[in-house]
């Protein structure tokens, strides 16, 4: 008999709130929005035989907490969006949309993410790779695979799932 040992946290202060909009096939860009974001991690793994866990739920909480405490209260902005051209100086972040200027927000209020897109779909897997590089930092090896789920308002999420590579 086999089985799989997997491990989740999910708590109040994994949240963050933040503003965003969408580009849209075509010519369409939706209007800036926000929502306050949650964010849930399953890890499934081999059993320590030392500890007898996969992962120390401190650990995965270290790791995490801080990935969204530095995008909580920001404007999240694309920079890998192909249609979006954002400039960004010590003060202030321009943000043009195919060519035309349409947003220009404080620094300190944007959060410039490698991603292409600002969906919970982009968010989740940008997450998880951080993740997955902080438990690595941190000695962490032999994990099957990793979930993280990025909840923008109650029962609408998505979730990227991610299988480690290497020790």
């Amino acid at each position: 008999m086999s089985g799989t040992f997997r491990v989740a946290v999910s708590k109040d202060y994994l949240t963050f709130a933040s503003a965003h909009f969408i580009t849209f096939r075509g010519h369409r860009c939706e209007a800036l929005h926000g929502h306050n974001y949650r964010v849930g991690i399953t890890v499934e793994g081999a059993v320590d035989p030392e500890c007898n866990f996969v992962v120390d739920f401190a650990v995965l909480k270290q790791i995490v907490k801080p990935l969204v405490d530095a995008i909580d209260h920001r404007v999240i902005l694309p920079t890998e969006n192909p249609k979006l051209a954002i400039a960004a100086d010590e003060e202030r972040v321009t943000v043009h949309y195919q060519g035309e200027p349409r947003y220009v927000f404080p620094r300190s209020d944007c959060a410039l993410l490698p991603i292409l897109n600002s969906t919970a779909e982009m968010l989740a897997e940008y997450l998880a790779r951080q993740v997955c590089d902080g438990l690595r930092a941190r000695g962490v090896s032999g994990l099957a695979r990793m979930t993280i789920e990025v909840e923008e308002s109650p029962g609408q999420s998505a979730s990227f799932e991610l299988i480690p590579s290497g020790p």
